[in-house]
């Protein structure tokens, strides 16, 4: 996610500094930016010479305190509170005074994250999708304390990048994950019932126009991730509606956890 967003914004003209602490991490990411934009120009959205511009836009660190000139920070850690958390007690410190600190996270709490800092004002989710430079959708997630100031500017930037804003309120899930992970829970209690994933699918392409199944999605975004989203529900909301199907937590612990591993409620070629 970190490397498509860093690509989003580079593609509209911002100078970014794409930061991880393993320097190896970062060159893949870089590759992988440079992979996508040589693809833009295969299909002939823009020349060479506008592809080695925004090339030229981004660098990569391995230290949290290359950040600290930065106007905008958006954290793409691992989806973990306690992370996160961490995260923006360090980038609070170094970032310079009146930079935005913004968060990718795609359901946990805004105001909590933000009050680690000593500028919870300046604090917002920036919940891009994955992938981040082909999916049209940011959600703006406000937590208690963020300004109109600090809203208006995120919102600025999001609109450069040509991407389309919702504004989602700060809830356990947000809009899209709230509604999608209760769908891709239900999808797996069809299976575990008896049904096969194929046919599950098939039915939410052909009878509810779903360019991918829930099942499919799963596999793509992780099962291990889906299965941490929708327990952050159950536990934050404590409605069981939300309660996660035990195949779920059966296929993770098998480390079934789809296209990653090879092996999802679909097979893939490693």
């Amino acid at each position: 996610m970190g490397a498509g967003i860093a690509e989003v914004a580079a593609r509209a003209g911002s100078d970014v500094i794409l930061v991880d602490v393993d320097a190896t991490a970062a060159a893949k990411g870089k590759g992988r930016i440079e992979a996508g934009v040589r693809k833009s120009v295969e299909k002939g959205q823009f020349d060479d010479a506008a592809a080695k511009e925004i090339l030229s836009r981004v660098r990569t660190g391995t230290a949290v305190e290359e950040l600290a000139a930065a106007d905008l920070v958006i954290e793409a850690v691992y989806e973990n509170l306690a992370v996160k958390k961490e995260a923006f007690r360090k980038l609070d410190a170094i970032v310079k005074a009146g930079a935005i600190l913004a968060s990718n996270t795609s359901g946990l709490s805004i105001t909590e994250i933000s009050a680690v800092t000593k500028r919870p004002d300046k604090v917002l989710g920036l919940h891009f999708f994955y992938p981040a430079p082909r999916m049209k959708l940011v959600e703006m997630v406000r937590g208690l304390a963020t300004s109109d100031e600090t809203y208006q500017r995120a919102r600025r930037f999001v609109d450069a990048t040509g991407k389309t804003a919702i504004l989602a309120q700060d809830y356990p899930g947000f809009i899209v994950n709230r509604i999608l992970l209760p769908m891709i829970n239900e999808a797996v209690f069809c299976v575990m019932e008896g049904a096969k994933p194929e046919d599950v699918d098939a039915g939410m392409k052909l009878g509810c126009n779903h360019p991918m199944g829930p099942l499919e999605l799963a596999d793509f975004v992780g099962i291990d991730v889906c299965l941490a989203t929708i327990t952050g529900l159950y536990e934050n909301l404590r409605d069981s509606k939300y309660r996660p199907c035990p195949l779920f937590v059966k296929m993770v612990e098998a480390g079934w956890l789809g296209r990653k591993s090879g092996r999802g409620f679909y097979r893939y070629e490693q």
